[in-house]
């Protein structure tokens, strides 16, 4: 038959509640960071993903009509010459 030892005891509760806090002390310290880096962004003025896709969206309509423009152009020149 095993007895338990008290120190024994003792130490493993203490180091059960010392990863309790590691794990606490870790989770806090995400916490913190990510929100130190959330308003890091915020002042930086970065654009969202969304923004970005909005503006290439935009700015790839703009030549595919700048194109079109330019061939109605030549036609008529052509059409003139």
């Amino acid at each position: 038959m095993q007895t338990r030892n008290k120190f024994f005891d003792d130490m493993s509760q203490l180091m059960t509640n010392a990863m309790g806090v590691a794990q606490g002390a870790k989770a806090e310290a995400e916490t913190a960071f990510s929100s130190m880096i959330d308003r890091w962004m915020a002042e930086r003025d970065f654009v969202t993903r969304e923004e970005f896709d909005a503006v290439r969206l935009m700015a790839q309509k703009a030549r595919e009509e700048n194109a079109a423009l330019l061939a109605r152009i030549e036609a008529l020149e052509a059409k003139k010459a």
